[in-house]
């Protein structure tokens, strides 16, 4: 006779077999198990990808920066060349505020003559600047028609001095020469640049457009960097028959409406040469 016990186990086995929630909530249960392992897969290969794409980002930002520090040298160098190029460039003369163009006069053996001590025989002033600590007369004589040539000249053009002379004495000279004030600006030794023991007065660094200037000199080194932009003009001493000025003059009259000034030095040097 079976026992209670055995009878239990036996109904038991049959409830098992006979059930099939079981065999449902089983199949669930294998099929979730699935799901979550290739989920688990999934989310394991996303975050792969996510870390790949991390690194790329992170390659491409250190790309960057070492493309900057490979150039760094070269900005460097390109600051350093911007700021000496502005210390360098700054323009001699501040901008015009007129349309009219720009005659740079030099001054001794131009405009005037002068003679230290003792005094010549004919002079039309005296300055008497302190040089290196000595003071020192000089005594001047004015080129025959300068006062006429600076008044016309003034009337349609910039007129500037630019001379070699140190400022102590120039200064003076132009007080006296200029009396009326016909002259815009003065430029001396200091504005001057040292090129192979000469002086030369570099009209690139005046501030003005080429084309619309000419310098007037005696001496060729003067102006050896624009020889386009330049009138030459027969030293003065004590010549009291020079006609230099009138000749300029006559020139000038007529070239303050030409487009490039230098067109106008070629022609009248090339007539001075006839």
């Amino acid at each position: 006779m079976k026992s209670i016990k055995d009878l239990r186990n036996n109904n038991n086995r049959r409830w098992r077999r006979k059930t099939p929630i079981k065999n449902v909530v089983a199949a669930s249960s294998a099929a979730l198990a699935s799901i979550r392992r290739r989920i688990t897969k999934l989310f394991s290969k996303i975050a792969r990808i996510s870390t790949t794409h991390k690194k790329k980002a992170t390659s491409y930002k250190i790309l960057k920066k070492t493309m900057t520090e490979e150039h760094e040298g070269q900005l460097h160098g390109i600051r350093r060349t911007l700021v000496f190029d502005d210390a360098t460039t700054t323009p001699l003369l501040p901008p015009s505020l007129s349309i009219r163009k720009t005659v740079f006069l030099d001054l001794d053996e131009t405009l005037v003559h002068s003679h230290p001590s003792p005094p010549p025989e004919r002079f039309d002033f005296v300055v008497r600047p302190v040089i290196d600590g000595e003071p020192m007369d000089f005594y001047v004589l004015k080129r025959p028609g300068v006062d006429e040539f600076l008044e016309a000249l003034a009337s349609k053009y910039e007129v500037v001095v630019f001379t070699a002379a140190l400022k102590e004495y120039a200064s003076m000279v132009l007080d006296r020469l200029d009396r009326n004030r016909f002259i815009s600006h003065r430029l001396y030794r200091d504005s001057c640049r040292h090129i192979d023991g000469k002086l030369v007065k570099d009209l690139n660094e005046t501030g003005r457009d080429l084309k619309r200037v000419v310098i007037v000199d005696d001496n060729p080194s003067s102006f050896s960097n624009q020889p386009e932009n330049a009138i030459l003009i027969r030293p003065f001493v004590d010549d009291i028959f020079d006609r230099e000025l009138w000749k300029l003059r006559s020139f000038f009259d007529g070239s303050d409406c030409c487009d490039d000034m230098r067109d106008a030095v070629r022609r009248y040097a090339a007539v001075q040469h006839q």
